[in-house]
């Protein structure tokens, strides 16, 4: 008796791109959101914190952090909602500063409690150069396309 090739495949949707960048964004969002918190494990972080001898030690430093933070969140939806040419602008030029945010973090966290944090800051320099790079290679539409 012969066999057949009754292999089932797994089907593969295509992913819009706003949905990779949206996508991207939530995990580069929570990255910095967990290299923050494992920040608080570094021995005597928490002290620091409740003396006020830190970085952000002043009401317009800590509004100025929650305010660039806050962008990266803003991009999920953003990404999803924006036109495609506002949409392309916007995630070139905010993952361009992003990665070059992280890469400078990463770069001056050099020590071996900070170890995490360098790997998180090269990580979200990744994510953010992908979103930069799906950002550039946004499909143009076809003449097909705009007709319909």
């Amino acid at each position: 008796m012969a066999q057949t090739n009754t292999e089932k495949q797994f089907q593969n949707f295509e992913v819009n791109i706003k949905i990779k960048l949206a996508a991207l964004w939530a995990s580069v969002t929570f990255c910095y959101l967990y290299g923050d918190y494992f920040e608080l494990y570094i021995p005597q972080k928490t002290a620091s914190l409740v003396s006020g001898n830190h970085l952000l030690n002043s009401p317009e430093k800590l509004f100025f952090a929650a305010f660039l933070l806050a962008i990266p969140a803003i991009m999920v939806f953003l990404s999803v909602l924006l036109n495609p040419k506002m949409n392309r602008i916007l995630n070139l030029i905010i993952g361009s500063f992003f990665t070059l945010i992280m890469v400078l973090i990463g770069i001056t966290s050099f020590e071996t409690w900070r170890a995490f944090y360098v790997f998180y800051a090269f990580l979200e320099s990744i994510i953010t150069i992908l979103i930069v790079w799906t950002a550039l290679k946004w499909p143009l539409q076809s003449e097909n396309t705009i007709l319909k």
